[in-house]
């Protein structure tokens, strides 16, 4: 399993599947996902509580200032 930083807090967040679980058959499950943003293009790696702080339709400016708070 692998882990990546969430564009909002900075926490590592896990990351299922790919070649780290083929042998292990582990069930873990991932902690987040990208965001990509129709309006400039932009992607963004979130954890699951980052992304429940986001309005209803937010852009990239909302996710620059999670990091804020």
């Amino acid at each position: 399993m692998t882990t990546e930083p969430c564009e909002g807090c900075g926490e590592q967040v896990t990351i299922a599947g790919g070649i780290a679980n083929l042998w292990t058959l582990e069930n873990d499950s991932t902690g987040g996902m990208t965001l990509e943003f129709d309006a400039d293009g932009s992607e963004h790696f979130l954890c699951f509580d980052c992304i429940d702080g986001l309005p209803d339709d937010p852009r990239a400016e909302d996710v620059a200032s999670l990091g804020e708070s």
